[in-house]
């Protein structure tokens, strides 16, 4: 293998699961009557939707199964939480993100699939690439969102590994091309494992979805766009020691300083899935959230 497949495995990484570091150990008014929803259906994302009461919107990251927030959701009781699925990522069918953009088409279809079922400005919580999507649909569909929460990650999340959109294309280009040959799929298969996906083996993400998504991640810049999300935006992010609070409040207070308003909320001891490193935490800043 040539360095770049190497150097992209690493970006691929720190996207997929990683701040760069591994891990240490709406409330809206009833909807007043309405015609009856319309069935959903999409080619590129599946919802499954759980309990009852204020419309609540979950977004995995990069490779993960809507699972990730099960014990989010037995945790804090009370909403009705729709469980969003990519397809092509955590052993499901890829159907419709086969091949062309991922990341623009799948917020598309979340603000889709909040006009056809008709949910009345839901909250939207999005971990990693899915705190990208709860962004843009927020952005581009303002009337649509009532509440926004991001869980570790950046407007720009090349900022995860220190760089820039505009700094890493080089980088990022190098990309595309790993699920094409055995050997790059098989960088991508190690870096999920690593970083990401705890049963990629079992449950294997499809690596040409995951390049053109971590390569389409990897050039995002969703700073100017912060000003056109209307609905209160908090940010839940890591910080896996002490010697690094400092960075990280910098980071993020640097990055979202587009957004009038913004909460920030560090979680210290915690690597990049919050909410399993430190799920009592995540809890009590989702519940406040949720309550606000």
């Amino acid at each position: 293998m040539t360095w770049k497949p190497l150097l992209a495995a690493a970006l691929l990484a720190a996207l997929t699961g990683g701040n760069a570091t591994l891990s240490p150990a709406q409330t809206a008014a009833p909807a007043a009557a309405r015609p009856s929803p319309q069935p959903f259906s999409s080619s590129r994302i599946s919802v499954q939707v759980s309990g009852t009461g204020p419309d609540v919107i979950l977004i995995p990251g990069l490779t993960a199964s809507s699972d990730v927030w099960r014990g989010t959701v037995a945790g804090l009781p009370g909403y009705r939480y729709h469980l969003v699925q990519v397809s092509g990522f955590a052993g499901t069918p890829v159907r419709g993100n086969g091949s062309g953009a991922v990341i623009a088409p799948l917020a598309a279809e979340i603000a889709r699939y909040i006009e056809t079922r008709q949910l009345q400005r839901p909250a939207l919580i999005g971990h990693s690439m899915g705190g990208t999507l709860a962004m843009m649909v927020a952005a581009q569909h303002p009337s649509q969102v009532g509440k926004v929460m991001v869980v570790d990650m950046l407007p720009q999340p090349a900022g995860i590994v220190g760089a820039s959109a505009s700094g890493v294309r080089g980088l990022a280009d190098a990309l595309r091309g790993l699920g094409d040959s055995e050997d790059g799929r098989r960088v991508i298969a190690s870096a999920i494992r690593m970083f990401g996906n705890a049963d990629a083996d079992t449950r294997p993400s499809d690596p040409d979805l995951v390049a053109r998504a971590t390569h389409e991640l990897a050039l995002t810049d969703l700073g100017p766009a912060l000003a056109k999300i209307q609905a209160p935006l908090t940010v839940v992010y890591a910080s896996p020691d002490a010697s690094r609070n400092a960075a990280a409040d910098r980071s993020y207070a640097s990055g979202y300083g587009g957004k009038k308003g913004v909460r920030l909320i560090r979680v210290d001891q915690s690597g990049h899935m919050v909410m399993y490193d430190q799920p009592a935490k995540f809890r009590a800043a989702l519940k406040t959230f949720l309550e606000s």
